[in-house]
């Protein structure tokens, strides 16, 4: 398993993910003042390989997390994910009645997308590992 992590301001994504890919097991977002005991929560009964944690604001603070949770972890670059994430979100998601007709690259999505952002960190980081 790979968890993917985007941390940020006041919260940080994350997606837990198949080695080899696919969907992911569990997707959220947390508080970072709960950002421990969630991943507790998550991680529990799994086996975490490695944490994917996308090389942003707060990576150093979530970096501690992870170390007292004793869980190891790579940055990532995550470059465009919140884009990227929006995209994501609206291919599982798609628009209905009339936002349906707004082209999707104006389109917000109706929540927070760092859930789906933390999904391409952990798909970036298991591409990045692939055997070629």
């Amino acid at each position: 398993m790979i968890l993917g992590l985007d941390p940020g301001t006041r919260k940080c994504g994350y997606a837990l993910v198949p080695d080899g890919g696919g969907r992911p097991l569990t997707l959220g977002i947390a508080p970072l003042a709960d950002l421990e005991t969630v991943l507790r929560t998550v991680v529990a009964g799994q086996s975490v390989e490695r944490v994917a944690l996308g090389r942003g604001t707060n990576a150093a603070v979530v970096g501690s997390v992870l170390d007292r949770l004793g869980l190891p972890y790579t940055l990532v670059d995550e470059h465009e994910t919140t884009l990227r994430a929006r995209a994501r979100y609206f291919a599982d998601h798609p628009p209905r009645g009339w936002k349906r007709l707004v082209p999707r690259g104006m389109l917000l999505p109706d929540r927070p997308v760092d859930d789906y952002a933390a999904l391409l960190i952990a798909e970036r980081y298991l591409s990045a590992t692939a055997s070629p």
